[in-house]
Order: structure tokens, then C-alpha cells, then sequence
């Protein structure tokens, strides 16, 4: 039976063969006003001018080549779609290394949460090459924290609250601290939202501004559970298919991007607050001492879990970042 991904992949192939320059297109399941995407554009701005635009690149937002980050491994794999921004937790089921950066509490400033990548880097590599790909960047997210309807500044506002969370990490903590929680991609939050399906959402308040949450939430808690990275990866036959020099500028393009990325998280808190405060959104930043303790002990079994999955590796890795 054929994969539908390399039908389409065939597909593509026919497309970009008829035009001179090399043609590829790039999926991501954000709206084309959030920080991953705004790196992606970056990131084919500088391919375009390192290849004198001999490599056309087309950025597809809010998952309208209907693809979700957790379709996005296979998609590029089989060369479906042949670049990808895929959020790193919905690949932990093809690799447990992808759940590393939501790890919670695990990292507290975005200095660690470069570190850890750069620590981990070869890791993920590996996973992308062995699955005929190539990892060329990170799209940091800025800490995740809680929006929600009702303040959620309190051990006690945690019990059953009907939270949205990302990835296995999330749903194994909020569920020990004893909310509901349920796992939905990006694209299902809102409508989820919408029809009172969640009332809250686990997500950093750049994402909640980029799709105005304010309209189903009112409220935002800074916990800085994690700083998850999104993953762009592109399709290993095409990077092969191009000249060495389109190649050296593919690279030289995502270094720049990496780069450019880690900058732009650590300043868009700022910009963040000053959007839910524009629209009226209570902010919490001072977290209920509490409440705090209780989402650090839920999230003991979730590094736990994670530790058991990827054995010596994983030690060492976060031994590592302890003694940087």
C-alpha cells in the first residue's frame, strides 16, 4: 500500500521540477504572527539571498497544508511536505529525547534552555538522520504558564481544572496535581475553547496573544513550567538534491536563524505582558507558594518517567546542564 505522505511527496517533486530554482514548501501549525513563524520567514529571507534565490522557499501557516506538528516527522521523513517547524513534545512518542525541553521545571531562564539544547543537539540530530532528515534549527516558545477563565493562583483552582496541555509531560503533571487534563494539538485549541471543552490552556502568553485568547480568557498565571523548543526539520533526498554551495547556504542560513531565534525569546516577554495588558487579562506573576510546590511535586514522576525511558542518556544529559 502507498503512503499517502509520498503521493504527495511525488506530487511536489513533479512541481518543483518544472521551474528552475529549487522549490520547497514548509509547513507550520502556528499563525503567521507567532514567534516560530516569524523566525521561519527570517530563516527563508536568509536563504534567499545566500542562494541569490536559487532555493525557493514557501512558509504554509496555521496548518494549512493540513498537516499538525505531530504528523510533521513522518510528512518530511517520506518528503511530503520538505521542511517542517514541528513542536518537540509531539514527537515524543517516535523519540523519547523530544521531551526533553518541556521537561518541567527542569530549566528557569532561557540561558539554560539554550544550553540544554546545545547539550542535546547531537541527540536529536541522530533521531532526524536516522529517519532521513536533518535538524536545522530551534524555535524556543517563551515559558509556558496558564491561562485560564477563573484565576488559577491557588492549590486548591488546580482540582479538575480542564486544562489543554502539549505534550506526555504536561498531562502527567497536571493530572498528579489533580487537574483533568487533556492532550490536544494547537489547531484544536480554540474550538475547544469555543465549546467549553477546556478552561485553560497551558501555554506561554505569546501563543495565547498570537490567537487573542482574551476573547475565551481572562486570566494568565507566569508558573515557568518549561521553555519547550519547536524542531525545523527539512527532508534529507532534497538537502542532497541541491548544489554544495545551496547546501553550505541551507546551513549557514538555519545557523543564523538558531542564533537570531535565542535572541528573539528572550526578549518578547516584555511585548507579551504588554498585549494582556492592552486586552485586560489579570496577570499573575507572583505564584502561589502552594500552589507552586504542589506542580513541582506533580512534576516529579514526569522527569521520573522520562529518565526510565532514555536510561544512562538522559542522565547524562541533564547531569550535564547541572554543571555548566
Amino acid at each position: 500500500m502507498f503512503s499517502p505522505y509520498k503521493i504527495l511527496a511525488a506530487a511536489t517533486l513533479c512541481v518543483s521540477m518544472g521551474s528552475g530554482a529549487a522549490s520547497m514548501d514548509f509547513s507550520n501549525e502556528y499563525n503567521d504572527k507567532s514567534i516560530h513563524a516569524q523566525g521561519d520567514a527570517y530563516f527563508i529571507e536568509q536563504v534567499e539571498q545566500l542562494t541569490k534565490g536559487s532555493v525557493d522557499i514557501t512558509l504554509h501557516t496555521s496548518g494549512s497544508l493540513g498537516f499538525k506538528s505531530g504528523d510533521h516527522f513522518y510528512a518530511v521523513a517520506d518528503n511530503a511536505v520538505q521542511i517542517a517547524d514541528s513542536l518537540g513534545g509531539t514527537l515524543g512518542g517516535i523519540d523519547p529525547i523530544f521531551l526533553l525541553s518541556s521537561l518541567p521545571f527542569v530549566v528557569d531562564s532561557v540561558d539554560d534552555a539554550e544550553k540544554l539544547y546545545q547539550i542535546a543537539r547531537p541527540h536529536y540530530e541522530k533521531v532526524f538522520a536516522d529517519n532521513n532528515q536533518i535538524l536545522l534549527y530551534a524555535s524556543p516558545w517563551p515559558a509556558s504558564g496558564i491561562w485560564s477563565s477563573t484565576p488559577v493562583n491557588s492549590a486548591e483552582a488546580l482540582e479538575n481544572l480542564k486544562i489543554r496541555t502539549y505534550d506526555k509531560n504536561g498531562t502527567i503533571v497536571f493530572k498528579e496535581a489533580g487537574a483533568a487534563p487533556v492532550l490536544l494539538s494547537w489547531g484544536d485549541v480554540v474550538p475547544q475553547l469555543s465549546t467549553g471543552g477546556i478552561s485553560a490552556v497551558l501555554t506561554s502568553a505569546e501563543s495565547g496573544a498570537n490567537s487573542s485568547f482574551w476573547e475565551h480568557l481572562q486570566n494568565y498565571t507566569e508558573i515557568r513550567y518549561a521553555i519547550p523548543l519547536n524542531m525545523v526539520h527539512m527532508n534529507r533526498d532534497t538537502f542532497d538534491g541541491l548544489s554544495d554551495s545551496e547546501q553550505q547556504a541551507i546551513l549557514e542560513a538555519a545557523k543564523r536563524t538558531d542564533a537570531h531565534n535565542w535572541e528573539t525569546v528572550r526578549n518578547r516577554l516584555e511585548q507579551n505582558y504588554a498585549d494582556l495588558k492592552t486586552h485586560e487579562v489579570a496577570l499573575f506573576t507572583e505564584v502561589d507558594p502552594a500552589m507552586a510546590a504542589k506542580l513541582k511535586a506533580a512534576a516529579k514522576p514526569a522527569v521520573q518517567e522520562w529518565l526510565d525511558s532514555t536510561g544512562e542518556l538522559g542522565q547524562q544529559i541533564l547531569d550535564q546542564l547541572q554543571s555548566q
